[in-house]
């Protein structure tokens, strides 16, 4: 869609006017066309392809084994739907780490063949050498900071990340770092409110909190969990706008019991 459309496209250079100006940016996960047209309608900013498809959508524990084939199909199913959002999609575990030739051409095919605006990576300093030859090829580029799902393994936990002095001066670092390299915008996952403040007052580019406090310049949640279909999830953090686990049971219920009792279809619903 041409950003001169009449519905004025989200585009890394509005979000850094949205900073400047100081308008939060609302971020939501789609993996579909239907949830993506429903997300971009009501007005998101930015739609984020996540690697959290590795667990709302294929049922696996970590993110760590979705593919990057499988993060293509997402995406492809995502930006058909999408007229206004800036839909960035996540390099997916082993497709850039450690390897800048494989990271470009891991993002190149993710702009090829889904059409989406950017590309996310988790991680700092020991990913600069990626981050730049990506963006060297004019890909745009998130980062992400704090805690970063991919290196669970590494974590052992998902508990809140840089309380102590040393990780966060790190990560305070690796922000300046990742601004300065060119990256549109970073995530700041589960860290002290006070240190995404500070990030977000330092470095020119939007940082998007989740479970970061109120001090960064917008904010991001997977939709499973803010719809209330994925039970199973309630991390501090979250705050559940509705129920949809309870309303989905409820009418599918409904539908069994119609079946077996013979009232649906009736009269009116068939030819």
């Amino acid at each position: 869609m041409s950003v001169e459309s009449t519905v004025r496209a989200v585009t890394t250079y509005r979000l850094t006017e949205m900073k400047q100006r100081g308008e939060k940016i609302a971020m939501l996960t789609s993996y579909d066309y239907s949830m993506a047209r429903i997300v971009d309608a009501a007005g998101v900013d930015v739609i984020l392809v996540g690697d959290s498809a590795a667990n709302v959508m294929a049922g696996y524990e970590t993110t760590v084994p979705i593919t990057l084939d499988m993060m293509i199909y997402h995406a492809r199913s995502v930006v058909r739907a999408v007229e206004r959002a800036l839909v960035v999609v996540d390099l997916p575990f082993g497709t850039y780490q450690g390897n800048s030739k494989v990271a470009l051409d891991s993002a190149v095919r993710i702009m090829k063949e889904t059409e989406a605006d950017a590309v996310k990576m988790e991680g700092g300093e020991e990913i600069l050498e990626s981050v730049q030859r990506i963006l060297s090829a004019g890909i745009p580029v998130m980062g992400h900071l704090g805690l970063t799902p991919q290196s669970i393994h590494k974590f052992g936990t998902y508990a809140v990340r840089a309380r102590e002095e040393a990780e966060a001066a790190k990560l305070v670092r690796d922000a300046r770092l990742l601004s300065e390299a060119g990256c549109f915008g970073i995530v700041l996952e589960k860290i002290p409110a006070s240190l995404a403040a500070q990030v977000t007052r330092e470095i020119p580019v939007p940082t998007i909190g989740i479970g970061a406090g109120g001090g960064c310049d917008g904010q991001v949640l997977v939709i499973h969990d803010m719809l209330g279909i994925n039970k199973g999830f309630s991390p501090r953090f979250l705050r559940r706008y509705a129920d949809l686990h309870a309303v989905m049971t409820d009418a599918v219920t409904r539908y069994v019991g119609d079946v077996k009792t013979g009232g649906f279809p009736g009269e009116q619903e068939q030819y």
